[in-house]
């Protein structure tokens, strides 16, 4: 889009001030974010970074990793026997201009081909500017609509301003697999607790962060990573709501096993009225089984007094449950005996947590804007429910009976991720209706 406000207009004009990303790093790039490959063909081992071809010591000998005898580099072993392979991997330049803090993303492709040495390329496809205020604004290039990937992109579009929404997008999240050393940030971050590393979360959304959000930079300064991740990714930003007992755990050294559990956990507390600044209560020795003790105990308590009310409820939030979500419905697929569809009513909640033992229905699930709720099925029977965050598009939470993975949970979270794009193309077909 062109640039409309003054900021826009000044960040479109020191983008094209900014000095090109450099062979230098590209040719680090290409020594340190790629894997080494190697395929097995036609009975002979083939390294794909320096195109050396070997027969293996043993006719049976098969690997997942092997050592190329030219380079010594450790290769990883494709599973399939093709003539050619592409890597595509993200790496970034954090710098600044200005009072901008800046992270450019680089998408760098490697073409591989037995017996031939690899080809490269690189490509700027997003710059984030971040101002003093945390306030982030982007510029990035166009991807292909009709593409499943989100990151399909339009390498010969230029680099135009996006609008504040862009923020929603997959896209501004990702994550580079490698940050180039030479790492240039405003004094202000250094004086709130950041240093070099970015602790796998995505730099623009960690820089933003410690220059907005006082807890990201308690979370820092006090080196409570797990936390920090936690609450810079999760879709639900409960930590900001449930600080004072995040600040009691971190007081007490008190380690959380499940943040999603114990966010539910601390939701129980608050419904029983109980003191949620009592360490004795925030910090419980097994978490799970105060957790369980309390949705049974809640549930019992719902169905003996609140039974009438409870059915009225039900009534009036299937109504509203089937307004926001009911382009949803209908979606189901299958797979290796498994079954996975949408919850359509609201009494699929209370029975899907009923079953599981879990809080889908207590903690009203079915309440939750941008959150999407499936039931995984073997023979008609609740096996796992499965939560998907509508602004990410991903699986934020799996959960069996009484919150553990089941036998198949990992055939289940293949089979949801697999499908995700079906739940993407629907919202898609929502928008171009209302449009």
């Amino acid at each position: 889009m062109k640039p409309h406000t003054a900021i826009e207009k000044q960040i479109v004009a020191l983008s094209e001030s900014l000095a090109p990303i450099t062979p230098e790093i590209h040719s680090w790039a290409e020594k340190t974010i790629f894997l080494k490959w190697g395929v097995l063909s036609r009975g002979k081992f083939h390294c794909l970074d320096c195109g050396n071809a070997w027969k293996p010591e043993s006719e049976k000998q098969s690997a997942k990793f092997t050592a190329c005898l030219a380079c010594k580099g450790k290769l990883k072993m494709h599973g399939c026997n093709q003539v050619h392979f592409k890597e595509i991997e993200y790496s970034a330049v954090v710098t600044c201009l200005s009072d901008f803090q800046i992270v450019r993303i680089i998408c760098s492709t490697k073409q591989m081909k037995k017996n031939c040495l690899p080809s490269y390329s690189h490509t700027e496809v997003m710059q984030h500017w971040i101002n003093p205020k945390g306030e982030v604004r982007t510029m990035s290039r166009s991807t292909n609509v009709f593409s499943h990937a989100y990151d399909a992109w339009q390498y010969y579009s230029p680099l135009e301003i996006r609008p504040k929404d862009f923020q929603n997008s997959p896209k501004y999240r990702i994550n580079p697999y490698r940050f180039y050393p030479r790492l240039k940030v405003l004094p202000v971050l250094k004086r709130n607790g950041f240093k070099t590393s970015f602790y796998e979360v995505a730099p623009q959304v960690l820089l933003s962060s410690l220059l907005k959000d006082h807890c990201a930079e308690t979370l820092l300064k006090t080196r409570q990573i797990s936390w920090l991740r936690y609450y810079l990714e999760s879709p639900h930003q409960h930590v900001l709501r449930n600080w004072q007992a995040v600040k009691i755990c971190l007081k007490k050294n008190y380690t959380v096993s499940d943040f999603g559990i114990w966010e539910d956990y601390i939701e129980l507390l608050r419904w029983f009225k109980k003191d949620i600044t009592s360490a004795l209560l925030v910090c419980p020795a097994d978490l799970h089984l105060e957790h369980d003790r309390l949705v049974e105990k809640k549930q019992q308590l719902l169905r003996k007094k609140y039974l009438v009310k409870m059915r009225a409820e039900i009534e009036k939030a299937q109504g509203l449950y089937a307004e926001e979500k009911k382009q949803f419905f209908g979606l189901c697929f299958s797979g290796a005996g498994i079954t996975i569809s949408v919850l359509e009513n609201v009494s699929e909640f209370m029975t899907e947590g009923d079953s599981l033992r879990h809080c889908v229905f207590t903690n009203e699930y079915f309440k939750k804007i941008d959150s999407l709720l499936f039931s995984a099925r073997i023979d008609n029977k609740p096996i796992e429910t499965i939560e998907v965050s509508l602004s990410k598009m991903e699986i934020a939470q799996c959960r069996g009976l009484r919150n553990h993975n089941s036998k198949h949970h990992k055939a289940i979270f293949s089979l949801m991720k697999k499908n995700l794009y079906q739940i993407r193309s629907r919202m898609k077909k929502k928008k171009a209706e209302q449009c």
